[in-house]
């Protein structure tokens, strides 16, 4: 898996667990995709920064020593959770 991808999903993961921090599933996958961050990608201290921005979720992170940030459309990012909101399966309804 490339690592615009691992970002982005580990993202949406992020997203899910904050959401909902009981959903044993949310919080295992999220550990899943930041394991492969780091060990697939070398990537360390990934965080989520600048939380205002409307239209774009930013993600800081070190690669090899280096300090970068990659965005991703914040509605985009939260169409997982949005769309496990809408299921009834996924919901003590």
């Amino acid at each position: 898996m490339n690592l615009q991808d691992t970002f982005f999903n580990w993202l949406q993961m992020h997203i899910v667990h904050q959401a909902r921090p009981d959903d044993e599933a949310a919080k295992e996958t999220l550990d899943f995709f930041a394991l492969i961050l780091r060990e697939d990608h070398g990537v360390q201290h990934l965080e989520l920064v600048d939380e205002t921005d409307r239209q774009k979720i930013h993600i800081a992170y070190e690669k090899d020593g280096i300090s970068s940030k990659q965005s991703f459309d914040r509605e985009s990012a939260e169409k997982l959770l949005d769309d496990i909101n809408s299921n009834p399966i996924y919901n003590n309804q």
